[in-house]
């Protein structure tokens, strides 16, 4: 079996790999080792019920293409969710930053123009209306 696919849950279990689970379920073990595995199955549930599942395949060659078949499914659902990961994340494009703070530039400009254009208009507004009511009031 080839080591980058032997290895199911790669990290999780610091006391017993998966390889040694395989040889203890086809009893290719020491009787040493084989004491070990036991030890180590009572001591960890989860250990436990890995065996009590892997046992429920009675041919080795079935099991060992099953453990195969899984480690290349999680292969390729860890690829396909970095895929995906990487379409969501925003790539480097210093075009559409420039655009974006320009427009925005733009906007604030425009803002401001229109802001100075519209109390020049109301003072100019102002002072007309000041100058009819006061040319009005002569007239009287």
């Amino acid at each position: 079996m080839n080591n980058d696919l032997k290895d199911i849950l790669s990290n999780s279990n610091k006391d017993i790999d998966n390889q040694q689970l395989m040889d203890y379920l086809s009893q290719q073990l020491s009787q040493a080792k084989s004491h070990d595995v036991e030890k180590s199955m009572a001591d960890d549930p989860f250990i436990n019920d890995a065996v009590e599942g892997l046992q429920n395949f009675k041919p080795t060659k079935d099991l060992l293409v099953c453990v195969d078949q899984l480690n290349n499914d999680l292969k390729k659902q860890i690829a396909k969710n970095k895929k995906r990961k990487e379409k969501r994340r925003l790539k480097d494009q210093p075009y559409t930053y420039f655009a974006i703070i320009l427009i925005l530039l733009l906007l604030i400009i425009c803002y401001v123009v229109l802001k100075k254009n519209t109390r020049k208009q109301s003072a100019v507004l102002h002072t007309t209306a000041q100058h009819i009511s006061t040319n009005i009031s002569t007239h009287q």
